[in-house]
């Protein structure tokens, strides 16, 4: 068997036990910022400690067995038989779940997600697919119970989306989206091609995990807001009260705007949690610069300039450039059925972590 640090896993199964008797202390329930706090540790410890109580049942069990083979009573030595067979095959396995829950995590997994969709290279034609992946990723959220709310929509004349930003919101969504962000290239002919050529065009992807106001403050003097009428299609303003917002962080430069909505207050309040996420990635970027080369390797560069992936529709095929990874079942992925994908990628990610831990 190898080895386990026990007494690590022993110090988180009593915080574990500690942090669930505070859920129930009134001091905590009344006060609403560390009861979430206390929960959301609670849930980022639970998995571990099932385990680790799981891998604990399954040693003992093995332990008062083994010396059993050689008891004198045949029934007994049968016995014993049995429960090694039952319980060696499983120690393994459940130690290599340890060993994976054991990686440090991403501080961010278990974050909302804003995701922002931009039509690249293509035209017309990028617009139409930059709308398709927002289905895609619609479809996907409601097939793992994940809520999506739309921020911000700039339409094309074509029918699809020059730009479209929206926030995801669930259980651990930044742990599976944040492997989406990057350049993903459509392969295909578009319905206005008569002779049938095949156009190649791009749609860029940026998953940004949402921050708190506790973990990005920004003072109320490093902002320009204005206002103005949003527009639509082309330019044509679609009403004439100034219900639009833009918002510029003096400092970094960095310019949200937001329209989708009737109200300038909820276009603001849109506008600044956009804006937060933004700033919070930049300061991720920065920490992770001074990241050693192969830390970097290991996490991935994150760089949106990357093509990531490429959907083919003449060979009804999905490649992943990451891993190598080619699906020939375009449809069913573009339908929301990314299952697969992800898991390959979160396994991916794992196995090298696993072996960076090796060495």
């Amino acid at each position: 068997m190898s080895r386990i640090p026990t007494d690590k896993l022993n110090e988180i199964e009593q915080r574990f036990e500690q942090l669930n008797a505070d859920m129930a202390n009134p001091d905590v329930i009344a006060d609403p910022d560390r009861y979430r706090k206390t929960a959301k540790s609670v849930v980022d410890l639970e998995d571990v400690v099932a385990t680790f109580r799981r891998w604990k049942d399954l040693t003992s069990r093995y332990e008062q067995a083994k010396p059993m083979l050689t008891d004198p009573d045949p029934d007994m030595a049968e016995m014993a038989r049995m429960e090694l067979a039952e319980v060696e095959p499983e120690i393994p396995k459940v130690e290599e779940e340890l060993q994976i829950l054991l990686i440090p995590k991403d501080p961010n997994d278990f974050k909302d997600v804003i995701l922002e969709i931009h039509a690249g290279a293509g035209g017309d034609e990028a617009s139409l697919f930059a709308a398709e992946m927002l289905r895609m990723y619609t479809r996907y959220a409601e097939l793992v119970g994940w809520k999506v709310e739309i921020l911000d929509v700039s339409e094309s004349g074509a029918g699809g989306y020059k730009s479209v930003s929206a926030i995801i919101s669930g259980k651990k969504v930044y742990s599976i989206m944040k492997y989406e962000g990057g350049v993903h290239r459509v392969q295909r002919v578009p319905a206005t091609e008569a002779q049938g050529r095949i156009h190649t065009s791009t749609v860029s992807v940026a998953v940004l995990p949402e921050a708190d106001e506790v973990e990005v403050h920004i003072e109320n003097k490093d902002l320009r807001i204005d206002t103005f009428c949003s527009s639509g299609p082309g330019g044509q303003s679609v009403n004439t009260t100034y219900s639009a917002v833009r918002i510029t962080h003096i400092p970094t430069g960095v310019v949200v705007s937001m329209q989708d909505e009737k109200s300038q207050i909820k276009n603001r309040e849109k506008a600044m949690r956009v804006l937060r996420s933004r700033l919070y990635e930049l300061e991720m970027e920065k920490q992770n610069a001074a990241l050693s080369s192969e830390r970097k390797s290991m996490v991935g560069s994150g760089d949106r300039s990357e093509k990531i992936r490429t959907y083919n529709f003449k060979e009804n095929r999905v490649t992943d450039h990451r891993i190598g990874l080619t699906l020939y079942r375009l449809q069913d992925i573009l339908k929301g059925d990314l299952a697969e994908v992800s898991g390959a990628l979160i396994q991916d990610e794992r196995t090298r972590q696993l072996a960076a831990g090796e060495e």
